[in-house]
């Protein structure tokens, strides 16, 4: 099924700039840390077809950090090897879509090449969700000019599928009405911040020690002082003696909260099931952690990805539901972890807008008739300020959901964090005055009772009122691993 209101158009450039980003505090991703990662831009110019404005000719942009050590965990990659694979990613998204004539729909280029690029990337030595990062965001990219073109917001062109989504990537969703799901979505003014507790984050005022010094919240008290959170997603290293030590540390300061919501963590990090068992056992036995674990929504991800689709969790997932994060590397993912007990399935941008949307469909599908709820989830803790976090946040606007992973203005000092020019950081604050406040010397994320507002948002393109100033960038070049360990020191 194509909606009527899918215009067809052809891709005529993709442009791949980046510039550096550095953390103002570590973070550890599973057993890697990262301190430096650069942020990818893309801006694709694309010609319209159709008869009523064939000719013309809009540019829309996409933004992303270039994070290593999460879509490839592999020990035999070192950082500069992770970033050097999205870099190859991006470059070959660009060069497939612009290497055709054909006019298709927005969804009808990023189905015309997923399993193309899939394969290019798995010659390449890439991990499958390394190369759907590239068309990830050109797909963004390429939606923001679309909607500009037309004058209609990214709320607006989902709800009418303008970008003409339909189910030839999903067979198992053949019957479905998607375009009276895409119509019937309803996108929320608000959206709570779900504030990650990295492994290496402190917790109270001594775990600090001498800390960064530069006036924003490092320890967990400091950071629900600051933004009201009440939302939390907390990292398990797969050790249940010592991820117990840890959550009843985190539960002494949550439980002086009025109410609060939990979501775990296992970042692949846990051997086995039995392990996971071991972990829930644990838990249910320690008294202090009863609040906590009765305010934990679900796990996410904790058998390592070789596993996770080739074990049977359903014991496991008694006790709370389970969700898979980085095991989602292809759209047959979640109903192959379905049938293995799994519940939920992460939305992130870099696993590409459409991904989330056909598995939100799916959820509604099952939901019909299955006696376990299916769900979406927000994870993204990286998304920084500029278009990533505003498309990130659109997007989980207009899924319903009701809160969202949120945590790269903790890591990075807003948009001076990353080397944004003054216009650029006023142009964002102007255009998304509730989205965004000054403080700490930089536009940074406003984050007000816990929540981020998102009305400003609801306007013509993908979420995009500014642009970066794009002669500040640099023009992206698939550089050796060599260049880039220099870049990352």
């Amino acid at each position: 099924m194509v909606s009527m209101n899918a215009p067809t158009f052809r891709v005529i450039a993709v442009e791949l700039y980046e510039r550096p980003v550095t953390l103002r505090i570590p973070f550890r991703f599973g057993a890697a840390t990262v301190t430096h990662a650069p942020q990818a831009f893309v801006r694709a110019r694309i010609r319209l077809t159709d008869s009523a404005s064939a000719g013309a000719e809009v540019h829309g942009a996409a933004a992303e950090l270039m994070i290593p050590k999460w879509f490839d965990k592999s020990p035999r990659k070192s950082n500069a090897e992770n970033v050097s694979d999205l870099r190859k990613a991006l470059s070959n998204a660009a060069d497939a879509y612009t290497s055709e004539s054909s006019a298709r729909t927005a969804f009808g280029h990023a189905a015309a090449h997923s399993h193309s690029l899939l394969e290019a990337g798995e010659a390449a030595g890439l991990h499958a969700l390394a190369a759907n990062y590239g068309p990830s965001l050109v797909d963004r990219a390429i939606l923001d000019a679309l909607c500009h073109a037309l004058g209609v917001s990214f709320n607006a062109a989902i709800r009418a599928n303008v970008p003409g989504i339909d189910t030839s990537l999903t067979p198992d969703l053949a019957g479905f009405d998607l375009g009276r799901f895409l119509g019937g979505l309803e996108p929320a003014g608000r959206i709570a911040a779900r504030h990650t507790v990295g492994m290496l984050d402190p917790i109270e005022a001594h775990d600090a020690g001498d800390g960064v010094g530069d006036g924003l919240p490092e320890t967990l008290e400091q950071v629900i002082a600051a933004y009201g959170n009440r939302y939390f997603k907390l990292k398990l290293g797969g050790n249940p003696d010592a991820d117990l030590r840890r959550l009843t540390r985190i539960a002494v300061i949550l439980d002086r909260l009025p109410e609060y919501i939990v979501t775990l963590d296992g970042n692949e990090q846990f051997a086995d099931v039995a392990t996971v068992l071991e972990f829930w056992r644990k838990v249910a036995a320690t008294r202090s952690l009863a609040r906590l674990a009765a305010a934990t929504l679900y796990l996410e991800q904790p058998l390592p990805r070789a596993l996770a689709l080739e074990t049977d969790v359903s014991e496991a997932a008694r006790s709370k539901p389970l969700l898979i994060d980085e095991s989602d590397a292809t759209l047959d993912a979640f109903p192959a972890a379905r049938a293995l007990g799994y519940s939920g399935v992460s939305s992130k941008s870099c696993k590409g807008l459409y991904k989330s949307l056909l598995n939100a469909a799916r959820c509604t599908l099952w939901n019909r008739s299955a006696p376990r709820r299916y769900f979406l989830s927000g994870e993204d803790l990286t998304m920084q300020a500029g278009l990533a976090v505003q498309q990130d946040l659109a997007l989980a606007s207009v899924l319903g959901l009701s809160h969202v992973e949120r945590n790269g203005h903790h890591y990075v000092n807003g948009f001076a964090g990353q080397g944004a020019d003054h216009a650029e950081q006023q142009r964002f604050l102007s255009a998304h005055p509730d989205l965004y406040e000054t403080s700490h010397g930089s536009v940074r994320l406003a984050i007000r009772d816990g929540s981020i507002a998102l009305v400003s948002l609801d306007i013509p393109g993908f979420a995009s009122g500014a642009e970066p100033t794009w002669t500040t960038l640099e023009p992206m070049q698939h550089s050796t691993a060599a260049r880039e360990e220099r870049m990352l020191q």
